[in-house]
């Protein structure tokens, strides 16, 4: 039988949900830890017509939230299933301003490229 998987099907209203799916029996204890430390919260609920899948719902505390990147990560005995990445803060408006100038200098590039190239092929058909 394949590992258990767990993917993620939507974060709203500080609840962060996923399907797991490939276990047996009743619900399995998952964990969800944030720098090491548990939290609490952690439901699962079978899926119906679905045996071994269950709904897992983790709320996400406030004490979570900061600058920075916070990283939560859910695990089932010893190995991790998923984890929930959360990016706040200035930096990240930072980090963000300076990718889309990049984008967009390689953007005028490209266009620069294809412009030229356009130009250099009309010439061609004008000449035969």
């Amino acid at each position: 039988m394949n590992a258990p998987t767990l993917t993620q099907t939507r974060l709203a209203n500080g609840i962060w949900e996923g399907t797991l799916t490939g276990t047996t029996g009743a619900a399995p204890k998952v964990e969800a830890l944030y720098q090491n430390m548990p939290l609490d919260g952690v439901e699962l609920t079978p899926l119906p017509g679905k045996m071994g899948d269950f709904l897992v719902r983790v709320p996400i505390p406030a004490t979570v939230l900061s600058e920075g990147v916070q990283t939560i990560l859910l695990r089932l005995g010893d190995g991790v299933l998923a984890q929930v990445t959360i990016v706040a803060g200035t930096p990240l408006e930072d980090d963000l301003r300076a990718e889309i100038g990049l984008l967009r200098a390689e953007l005028d590039l490209l266009k620069r490229a294809f412009r030229r190239h356009c130009a250099e092929t009309a010439g061609e058909d004008q000449i035969s």
